[in-house]
């Protein structure tokens, strides 16, 4: 007499389990956020030099620590002055993290389609070459941080 094995099921992870990564990702975004705003990345040297400007140019994320603090300061015009192209993904950021944490939460899986998927990386990629480009050109100047 020979008895089948019962199939393995793994069981569905817990709602705990599955918010781990989220609660991980958004409490490092705060705790960045807050150092931020509490050692001013305006004063020369409180955060280190960026590699990109000791070399003379200003890459993508040149200036992204000050419109951190700016923004944590409600002030938007001196944030984009920083870093226009962060600035204007910091809704794109925060609409991310939203549908990925309620999908957590429910259970549901947010599917992004693929050709969507690798059409949003090559845009993404695409603006931060054309912003770095043009914020080190005199054209772009006042792109720079």
């Amino acid at each position: 007499m020979t008895v089948a094995a019962e199939p393995i099921r793994a069981s569905a992870p817990t709602r705990r389990r599955r918010m781990a990564a989220p609660v991980a990702v958004v409490g490092g975004l705060a705790a960045a956020t807050l150092a931020l705003h509490l050692r001013d990345p305006h004063e020369p040297g409180s955060w280190g030099m960026c590699v990109s400007a000791a070399l003379g140019f200003s890459c993508p994320g040149c200036g992204g620590l000050r419109a951190v603090n700016d923004l944590t300061n409600l002030d938007v015009a001196a944030a984009a002055s920083s870093n226009l192209l962060f600035v204007l993904s910091v809704p794109f950021v925060i609409y991310a993290l939203v549908r990925w944490t309620h999908a957590r939460w429910t259970g549901r899986p947010w599917v992004v389609p693929p050709r969507r998927l690798t059409a949003a990386a090559i845009a993404l990629v695409t603006a931060m070459v054309l912003f770095a480009v043009v914020r080190n050109l005199p054209a772009g100047s006042w792109l720079a941080p």
